[in-house]
Parts: C-alpha cells; structure tokens; sequence
C-alpha cells in the first residue's frame, strides 16, 4: 500500500484526494495536513483510508510520496519546517509556480532529493485536468510514473523538460482563467442582446468543448480548423478579420509572457 501524503488541501488538493478515493484503490492510505483544521471532518469523512494529520511533519514522516500544495511563497517556511523528518527514499511533488528543483535542495539542504515538479489545473476538480510533469535523474522512472498514475485520475497529463516548465505555466496552469475571460466577452455580448443567459452560456461552452475536441482528433492544423469554420465573405470572417485588428494574439503572447516572467520571479524569491 503506497502511503501518499497532501500538504495543504486546497482546491488543488482536494481534487486529487477526492480523485484517489473515487479510484476506489486498496493501494493508497492518504495523509492530509491543513492549517485550516475545520476540513478535517470533511476530508476523513471521504474514506477511511484517508487521515488528517496533526502536522505537515507527521505527513513527511508516514509518506512515500508527498505533495506540497501550498503556495509558493509559503513553500521555503515549509521545507525549513519538515527538512528533518524528509526520508531520503521518499518523493517531493511540488505544484508551486515558478519553484525550481534547485531551491528545493537547497532549502532542504540535500542534493539528491527526489523530486517531481508538477503544473496542475482546476478542471482537475472536475476529473478533467491537464497537468505538465517534470523530474530530473535523482527520481526513478518507476517513482515518477506513481507520481503521474495519481495525477492521472483527474485528468490527462504531459512529461516535459525541467527547463520548460516555467513556459508551461500560461498554457494549461493559467490559460483557464484566460479562456473564462474570453467567454465573458460572449457573454456579455449575448446579454446585451437580450439573448437568455443559460442558452447563451450552454451554447458557448459546448462549442468550446466541441473546438477542444477538433483540435485533438481532427488531425488538421489550426489554420485549416479556422478555414473550416469560414466561408468567404461570411460573418466569421468579418469577425476574425475585427480579432486580428484588434490585437487577440498579440494580446495572448504578453498574457502568456507575462505569466512566464513572473514565474522567474518567484524562482529568483521575488515574491
């Protein structure tokens, strides 16, 4: 039985331990630690294979694999903190923006700590995630594939280079915010046209959905989808045509520079 250990049950958190339970596998027991001391009903009650812990020391202590949830600028206090009791067997998965496998090190003082870094995203509340994976020699294949089997029952994932994943942050971290700003704009237009809210919201998500789902299996490039979904002298053109007037992908290269940047940021302790 793997012992898997969450420090910090956020939202992040609380998806993957709800995704581990709903796996319905013997093969996890789960050790929970949270500040907030009024989730420890909610979170022992989805199992008894879960417990809340007393301490993030207590989870180090009694886990193999240990996922620090937390957020970036917290994660230094607590490697200090739990630096001690960390085995030298067991895994650090680290979900925090921007912090690299070196600041981890040396705040825990060890050089050969096993690490995975990971980039989740909030549809994982929903078991549809996209999580980007990185680890370096120190972690066995067979550790980081326990790693990747765990975030796989919220969603799909991706294994990328070390020296990626500061760039991956803006593209399945961030761009869900980025995407539900772009449905307001839809939604705001389909307002102030009097067409009905729930109508409008239905119809434009599944188009999302649907658009995701093209992108993936049709097997045609993103040029020959917009093609596809344009005639000429149509309406979609002339919408395109006020898109690309008024910047949209050169407003997504700084939103996307932007997030990368301040990623670099937290690495170099800016917080």
């Amino acid at each position: 039985m793997k012992k898997i250990g969450f420090i910090g049950a956020g939202n992040m958190g609380l998806a993957l331990i709800k995704s581990l339970v709903a796996a319905d596998s013997a093969d996890y027991k789960i050790y929970v630690y949270d500040i907030d001391v009024s989730k420890k009903a909610v979170i022992e009650g989805m199992s008894s294979n879960v417990i809340f812990t007393q301490s993030a020391k207590e989870v180090v202590c009694s886990c193999e694999y240990v996922f620090l949830m937390v957020k970036p600028q917290q994660l230094g206090e607590l490697l200090d903190e739990t630096a001690d009791s960390i085995s030298s067997d067991s895994v650090l998965v680290s979900v925090c923006a921007g912090i690299t496998v070196d600041f981890i090190r040396e705040r825990l003082n060890n050089q050969k700590a096993k690490i995975v870094l990971a980039m989740p995203n909030t549809p994982l509340m929903l078991r549809c995630g996209a999580t980007a994976l990185a680890f370096d020699e120190m972690t066995s294949v067979e550790e980081f594939n326990a790693v990747r089997a765990i975030f796989e029952t919220s969603g799909i994932t991706a294994t990328i280079p070390l020296s990626q994943m500061n760039h991956i942050i803006c593209i399945n971290g961030s761009s869900p915010a980025f995407i539900y700003l772009f449905a307001q704009g839809f939604l705001e237009y389909a307002q102030a046209n009097e067409i009905e809210q729930q109508a409008a919201k239905k119809l434009f998500a599944q188009s999302l959905i649907g658009a995701a789902n093209m992108l993936i299996s049709s097997g045609l490039t993103v040029e020959q989808l917009i093609e596809q979904v344009s005639s000429k002298g149509g309406t979609t053109i002339a919408g395109l045509e006020k898109l690309r007037e008024n910047g949209l992908e050169t407003a997504v290269t700084r939103a996307c520079t932007a997030c990368t940047e301040r990623a670099i940021e937290l690495s170099a302790g800016q917080v």
